[in-house]
């Protein structure tokens, strides 16, 4: 395999010698949809693919021709892995392939959710307008994602400021003032006798210790890559006191809008459910949504198969599917449920500083009062027997 790689790569070099610069970029880019070498397959991040899918469908809405709006778009990108990426597409639409077909190629980059969104705009003559749809989602996504991660960012700052301060007093002023304690013998106090144990323990075993992280933040990658060990992660995620709850409300609310763009798009709801389910981005939400599919499949009601989940959907959530079912409106109440999940998010991640303050104030006071205690305990018994 490898020897015929670099065969190709020989050919590509030497055309490059005799081709045009434009010829030689569309050869490039046709070897490189044909072949599909995976171990450089090219990257774009969110942000990139939300610009590249709304400009796309503004240059498709304004009459561009798609292959000139994607060379066009290639050009502008100051990103090699998105250039490549949308060379790729223009290559694969000017060998007659459609824009699905080409984003097909590359799906571990742009998901079986958006590439099933562009084939329904492709196939219903409305390309522009699930394009402008699917970047909004995109948005929707990254806006998601961005407030878990400031939500988390001042618990976790107060957690490793705490272990710093406590780090800090037990690693180097507590040693310092160690021999003083000794040297005046007699008992010290529990607490002190404690700390010193653990202060001996770091000092001798850190080696150790920086192994054993290193180690499991080496293997943890590769760990979860295992189905089984990701699952029982991702199921317990969804038990944590109150960022489980958090967590929930991130999948049902891109579950119930992705399963309803699908829906509204005419995809078949046993095939929506599997698309949503590989989207799902959490093992426990997808291996439900796989058994729900199946319910369906079997002739089913989808408020009936989800009522089974009851760990992972409320019942506000089936509830809501239920009403759209009876009523004939299904993708509308999944939309509507969506917005209710994404203000539940937004009202959860804004709270949960407010929330988780007060016990790591506590968990602070603990820890820094234990460190604390243990070095002025002794010090206080000194000073009284020096009074005596």
């Amino acid at each position: 395999m490898n020897e015929f790689i670099k065969t190709i790569v020989s050919a590509i070099k030497f055309a490059a010698n005799v081709l045009k610069p434009r010829q030689e970029a569309l050869l490039g880019e046709k070897i490189f949809c044909a072949f599909k070498v995976r171990k450089i397959m090219p990257r774009m991040s969110l942000q990139e693919k939300i610009i590249f899918i709304k400009r796309l469908a503004i240059l498709i809405e304004s009459g561009i021709p798609i292959i000139l709006c994607l060379e066009m778009l290639s050009r502008q990108s100051n990103s090699s892995g998105a250039k490549k990426i949308i060379g790729g597409l223009r290559g694969a639409m000017e060998e007659g392939k459609s824009l699905a077909q080409g984003m097909d190629l590359f799906a571990k980059t742009f998901g079986n959710f958006s590439i099933s969104i562009v084939a329904v705009g492709e196939t219903g003559g409305a390309l522009a307008k699930n394009l402008d749809y699917l970047a909004e989602e995109l948005r929707k996504q990254r806006e998601l994602k961005r407030n878990i991660s400031s939500a988390l960012v001042y618990p976790v700052f107060i957690l490793f400021a705490t272990l710093g301060i406590a780090a800090l007093l037990a690693g180097y002023v507590f040693p310092k003032i160690l021999p003083v304690f000794s040297s005046f013998g007699g008992d010290l106090p529990a607490s002190t006798r404690a700390l010193i144990s653990i202060t001996r323990a770091a000092r001798n075993y850190w080696g150790l210790a920086l192994a054993a992280v290193i180690f499991l933040a080496a293997v943890a990658p590769f760990l979860l890559k295992l189905r089984r060990v990701r699952y029982f992660f991702d199921r317990n995620l969804l038990r944590l006191p109150l960022l489980g709850a958090m967590f929930k409300n991130y999948h049902i609310a891109n579950f119930s809008r992705n399963l309803g763009l699908l829906l509204a798009g005419q995809i078949g709801i046993v095939r929506a459910l599997e698309i949503s389910g590989r989207n799902a981005g959490n093992l426990a939400y997808q291996y439900a949504l796989e058994r729900i599919a199946g319910e369906v499949k079997r002739g089913g009601s989808l408020a009936e198969a989800m009522a089974k989940e009851k760990n992972i959907f409320p019942a506000l959530a089936y509830q809501m599917v239920g009403a759209g079912e009876n009523s004939g409106n299904l993708s509308s109440s999944l939309i509507y449920l969506s917005r209710i999940y994404e203000d539940e998010m937004d009202n959860s991640t804004k709270n949960l500083s407010a929330s988780v303050e007060p016990a790591l104030m506590v968990f602070m006071g603990i820890l820094v009062g234990f460190v604390a205690v243990s070095i002025i305990q002794p010090i206080y018994g000194i000073t009284t027997f020096l009074q005596k």
